[in-house]
């Protein structure tokens, strides 16, 4: 395995009125390609805040991210967009699917937006869709889904054009413990038969089990790995 992404006293800072909150510090990772790495802790430990450093959403106050061996946090807004769009995929707690739109369509609606052409897309909406199991809701809307289906059309999208690293962001917050051990259970499919990357944050201790490395944040430092 080689290494895709590695962080260097990387911190973060935010002002709040007067005050300087300090939301990382000095925080060091290391993950492998095709592995699932688990950021966990409690709320406010820094976990969102680094998922969004290392997915390129935000930038650091100080220290240095590294992206498939590429040092990404003194690129322009347009390089980070285009290696968000193209090198990236990401998951959220709020699903945010079309709700006009199937399973289907949310799925190629986001490969035509990459730029697939027809055949492609169609092609790769359906596969995509059947690795996470949803190949007979392929028609239905979200209303029609439950929460943890929804969830996987999101994880299918985001998929979908082939990026080197999911990253998701709490995927099974909202949803009760059933539906959330089935969403884990793609993620786990994934990394294994499909060879992907995956981080993932959470505050779930059931989580744990699956992955191949967790690193526990407290405070804004790595308190611990496993």
């Amino acid at each position: 395995m080689s290494q895709i992404i590695r962080t260097e006293k990387l911190s973060r800072q935010f002002q709040s009125g007067r005050e300087v909150v300090h939301a990382l510090k000095d925080v060091n990772i290391e993950v492998e390609s095709g592995t699932l790495t688990i950021l966990r802790g409690r709320s406010g430990s820094g976990k969102t805040t680094l998922i969004n450093l290392v997915g390129a959403l935000d930038k650091p106050t100080e220290g240095q991210i590294w992206f498939d061996g590429q040092e990404i946090t003194k690129l322009s807004e347009w390089k980070r967009d285009a290696l968000r769009r193209n090198d990236m995929g990401f998951v959220f707690q709020s699903i945010a699917l079309m709700p006009l739109m199937s399973a289907y369509e949310n799925v190629e609606f986001g490969l035509r937006v990459a730029g697939f052409d027809p055949k492609e897309r169609k092609k790769r909406a359906e596969e995509c869709l059947t690795i996470v199991g949803l190949q007979k809701r392929m028609d239905h809307r979200p209303q029609e889904l439950s929460g943890g289906e929804q969830q996987r059309v999101a994880i299918a999208r985001a998929i979908a054009h082939r990026p080197k690293v999911v990253f998701a962001d709490e995927p099974t917050a909202e949803l009760d413990t059933n539906m959330g051990l089935q969403v884990i259970k793609v993620f786990k499919s994934l990394v294994q038969e499909e060879g992907l990357t995956v981080v993932m944050t959470t505050h779930d201790p059931s989580m744990i089990d699956i992955a191949d490395c967790v690193y526990t944040l407290d405070d804004g430092m790595v308190s611990d790995k496993a």
